[in-house]
């Protein structure tokens, strides 16, 4: 990736992805999905993602309750009972998180990946969190798309808010 600014955009993968580490953790998941790399990109500070949210009259606090229940409904489909007060509460035995390389599943692997391809092609090349977005919403399966469906956020609609917060 060519980029105008490489200091910049160094932090903003680190932001993206430590706060994708930490949404995980926090949910009491063992490795991080597309679905807390879109709600860490709620988290950076160029405010792109917020806007594509609030473009489509969504609440981008309501995420990780949707995401929790996306979660709950899957184990349930399986046949596992889930106490919905307990799910999404990270372990108290969990370790904290230790330094070393990026551990995250394939969903997180794919969306970043398409965010990175995505923010490619602008002229200058700049990685923000719309992106993000843009790419989680091109992602038909999954706990992200799950999630976002229990909001009553079409897909659609908050890619066309992402690409106009990202042309904004």
């Amino acid at each position: 990736m060519r980029l105008p600014n490489p200091v910049r955009e160094v932090r903003t993968i680190d932001r993206l992805l430590k706060g994708s580490e930490e949404h995980a953790s926090r949910m009491g998941d063992d490795l991080p999905g597309a679905e807390h790399l879109l709600l860490s990109a709620l988290d950076l500070p160029d405010g792109t993602a917020r806007a594509a949210f609030a473009a489509v009259g969504a609440d981008p606090g309501a995420l990780p309750a949707a995401v929790a229940a996306a979660h709950a409904e899957a184990l349930r489909a399986v046949g596992i009972a889930v106490d919905d007060g307990v799910l999404g509460a990270a372990p108290e035995t969990r370790e904290p998180a230790r330094g070393g390389p990026m551990r995250s599943d394939a969903s997180q692997q794919a969306a970043f990946q398409e965010a990175v391809r995505l923010a490619k092609q602008e002229r200058p090349s700049r990685l923000r969190g719309a992106h993000v977005v843009l790419a989680v919403t091109g992602m038909e399966h999954g706990t992200a798309a799950r999630a976002l469906a229990a909001m009553g956020v079409g897909r659609a609609a908050l890619a066309d808010a992402a690409r106009a917060a990202l042309e904004g």
